[in-house]
């Protein structure tokens, strides 16, 4: 392990909630609760505010509105997140040439490799300056762990949040970790943890005091091994700058199961076409097509169909998720549906199979995730307007969504920069002086999403 903290982990601090209200000043301060709003939707992500009451990533959103009625609920606005992510790496990869992005708002950072720390005090002075530069550049707070192993970085910044920064100096890892949790290591999830919990052990140190031979006995060879390393406190992981994509894939999870096989097949066509728009994004193409159902009773199958080569055609992919469906049984009813390529390739080949004729241009589509889209037709030809996503109006310039139903949307005008809320106004959702927007940008000189 290294002898000076040069490792940095960065986590934004409730990453998509804190875009929402530095977007949206009527929410500053307020609890904010993003993610899927419909029956069987889950929190993304809870501002501060909004974890008071209980509620936090990965709770069915219904109990989220048991428990914080009165917050705001918003659908993600992917797009927009990706956007501020791309400034924030743009930021990191300033300190150095290695950083491991692990999602739209973390990241690891070699420090060292860049030159930019090489003992505690220029590892500190890094830290301070990119929180800064972060606030500058997207109006939002970042929190920084500091340490010799990324394990303990990771760590370092899970305390420092909101907005701070912790170092830990190499050489006191073992009595940090030792009174924590075993949960707090890499690779303890629930079922370890009741595991290890069943045996005794509840914390790191009781994991070394164990032994070794004991943790391999509870866990078996390489779990049990490399368990005990973490617990004491080794971690020779290096920042890796790029990650092999494995696969690209899509899915959609419905608030009422749906049943006519048309509309199964149609869904399926749908989320192919989205998964070749984000392969051409990516630059790559790949060989083995896979179909994902999850049915009323939440078994879930997946089929699988490898072609002769790889292919990025939207008409070869729709074909192949097609004939897998075919081979699924979805009379009870279909609640989850996903299509994905793997076997993965930064080249292309001509149509394996006969090419859709007139096949559409299908365009860019962002590739954080599902992007929902802020107005759509609902079965009676009526738009739907999607909740907390940008719109504009002949009259009275930019806004966002603030609810929509019984043929009304409610929108409140306001830009990222003004000091107060802004003005609440109500429109028929067929308003022709009402039409989406795009985001603007957080702070002076931002990009847009």
């Amino acid at each position: 392990m290294r002898t000076a903290p040069t490792i940095l982990h960065l986590d934004m601090d409730a990453f998509y909630a804190s875009a929402e209200q530095a977007s949206k000043p009527s929410l500053r301060g307020k609890a904010v609760v993003v993610g899927g709003l419909g029956p069987r939707g889950v929190v993304a992500t809870a501002s501060y505010e909004a974890r008071v009451f209980g509620v936090h990533s990965a709770m069915p959103m219904a109990q989220a509105r048991r428990l914080a009625p009165n917050a705001a609920y918003l659908t993600p606005r992917f797009t927009f997140y990706r956007a501020i992510s791309d400034q924030v790496m743009g930021l990191l990869r300033e300190l150095s040439p290695l950083v491991e992005p692990l999602s739209l708002d973390e990241a690891f950072v070699d420090l060292e490799a860049g030159g930019t720390a090489w003992d505690e005090e220029s590892a500190r002075l890094a830290g301070m300056r990119l929180r800064g530069d972060i606030r500058a550049v997207t109006g939002l707070t970042g929190s920084v762990g500091l340490a010799a192993s990324k394990m303990v970085a990771k760590i370092a910044s899970e305390q420092a949040k909101p907005d701070g920064l912790v170092l830990i100096e190499p050489g006191t890892e073992r009595a940090l970790l030792g009174p924590m949790s075993v949960r707090i290591l890499p690779g303890v999830g629930p079922a370890t943890g009741d595991h290890l919990r069943r045996a005794g052990i509840t914390t790191v140190e009781e994991i070394v005091e164990a032994g070794e031979d004991e943790v391999v006995r509870l866990l078996g060879k390489a779990h049990g091994h490399g368990l005990y390393a973490m617990a004491l406190a080794r971690d020779d992981r290096a920042v890796v700058a790029e990650r092999d994509t494995k696969s690209v894939s899509v899915e959609d999870t419905y608030d009422v199961d749906i049943h006519d096989r048309v509309r199964v097949r149609m869904e399926v066509q749908r989320l192919a076409d989205r998964c070749v728009r984000r392969l051409r994004g990516a630059g790559l193409s790949g060989r083995t097509i896979v179909l994902k159902v999850r049915r009323y009773d939440f078994s879930t199958l997946t089929r699988s169909e490898t072609l002769r080569g790889p292919t990025d055609d939207a008409g070869v992919v729709r074909e192949a998720a097609g004939r897998l469906l075919e081979a699924v049984d979805t009379t009870g009813g279909v609640r989850l549906l996903g299509v994905g390529v793997s076997g993965l390739a930064d080249y292309t080949q001509e149509d394996l199979f006969a090419q859709a004729a007139g096949e559409p241009d299908l365009g860019e589509e962002e590739t954080a995730g599902a992007q929902v889209p802020v107005v759509e037709a609902s079965a009676g030809g009526e738009r739907q307007w999607r909740a907390g996503h940008d719109v504009r109006h002949a009259e009275y310039g930019h806004g966002w969504v603030q609810g929509s139903g019984l043929g009304r949307v409610t929108v409140r005008f306001e830009l990222p920069g003004d000091v107060g809320p802004g003005r609440v106004r109500t429109f028929r959702t067929d308003d022709p002086g009402l039409e989406p927007a795009e985001p603007l940008p957080l702070a002076p000189g931002g990009v847009r999403g």
